[in-house]
């Protein structure tokens, strides 16, 4: 294959059933057809070896186009269900939006296993049974506070992926008390999703901690490129290692992930890690749900904000007294927004940007 040699690039059509979208991704993962995106995307070629293409949430400030090998791919898809214990003709059902990778990796996972997952994304009522699934932490509790249709459906499943971002002490508890098989997954859209179950790297997948205590990852689900950005992947991406920004260590041979290197503020001199202002909200008041993020201030510089989704307890005082006595005085916030839900980036990552902007929009 020449190296410079380009495939063309198609966009998914929302009105496809999951049979066509299922049909199209197998003919992309063989090259029989163009490459998919699920979405929109800036371009109508990509390299040849791309298959499918998928946009990240953007967390990290911009957006990025990932370009996906079918070997990528497949072998996210095969160590998965290796690793799962799933067997050929065993099921997925698919709860999650195919404009992410953790929804594209169902359809793959369920090609590999000679299926077709059972489409449960506008699903309402009782859930049919389905041996594997995968869900975000705000899909996990909304099953563990009031779903009792798809908490039945998470408790019948062999096993329930949660990945796509921090799920929380507490509420892996509470769903494992419940009875639900959590596994919890991490990686990324340039990872081709989960390739960590459980603090253990799937088959064929490395985990190293850099000197800056980054977590960098290397194997064969990596991606293939930023459609558009090569430069910056080649950055990221230094002698078959990705680079991530997350941070993280490993004790006894798992990877415990600690937050993100670019979620740290500086207010008042200190540092406050907002991730572990979020976990340790979640953890006291279990049954609401919490954002922190900053706002520029002449007198803070950063200063720290906290939203809280729903109405009723805590009030902000019992907030900002708890998290006194947990980090000090000077994590106390410097303000609240109260909403009726929190806004997402994609299918689970408080967009704390739009945070900032409702903070601003809000009438004083």
């Amino acid at each position: 294959m020449e190296q410079n040699a380009q495939r063309e690039l198609r966009s998914a059509n929302p009105e496809w059933t999951l049979s066509e979208s299922m049909a199209r991704i197998a003919k992309a993962l063989v090259s029989d057809g163009p490459a998919l995106v699920f979405g929109e995307s800036a371009f109508t070629h990509v390299p040849a070896r791309v298959s499918v293409v998928v946009a990240t949430t953007g967390s990290s400030g911009v957006a990025k186009e990932v370009g996906l090998t079918a070997s990528a791919l497949l072998s996210s898809a095969r160590a998965s269900n290796k690793a799962l214990g799933a067997e050929f003709g065993n099921s997925w059902s698919l709860l999650l939006p195919l404009t992410h990778i953790a929804g594209i990796n169902v359809l793959v996972r369920a090609l590999e296993l000679g299926t077709e997952p059972i489409d449960l994304r506008k699903h309402q009522g009782e859930y049919p049974r389905a041996d594997f699934t995968a869900v975000v932490p705000t899909q996990l509790f909304k099953a563990l506070n009031g779903d009792s249709e798809l908490l039945a459906h998470l408790i019948d499943a062999k096993a329930v992926l949660v990945g796509g971002a921090a799920l929380t002490t507490d509420l892996h508890l509470q769903a494992e008390k419940a009875g639900i098989n959590v596994v919890v997954t991490y990686g990324m859209t340039e990872t081709s999703g989960g390739c960590v179950y459980n603090g253990v790297p799937l088959e064929g997948v490395e985990v190293s901690i850099t000197p800056e205590n980054r977590i960098a990852i290397k194997g064969p689900v990596l991606a293939h490129t930023y459609l558009g950005a090569e430069a910056l992947w080649e950055t990221q991406c230094k002698d078959g290692w990705f680079h991530s920004s997350d941070i993280g260590r490993l004790e006894n041979e798992k990877l415990i992930v600690e937050g993100r290197s670019d979620d740290v503020i500086i207010s008042g001199g200190e540092n406050i890690s907002l991730s572990a202002i979020e976990s340790s909200l979640h953890t006291h008041f279990p049954h609401k749900t919490f954002a922190a993020f900053s706002v520029k201030d002449s007198k803070w510089g950063d200063a720290l904000h906290v939203a809280i989704a729903g109405d009723g307890f805590p009030s902000e005082e019992e907030v900002a007294a708890y998290l006194g006595e947990q980090f000090g005085e000077f994590s106390k916030p410097k303000g609240f927004l109260h909403l009726p839900e929190l806004p997402l980036l994609g299918i689970g990552k408080v967009d704390r940007k739009k945070l900032t902007e409702l903070l601003m929009e809000a009438p004083n």
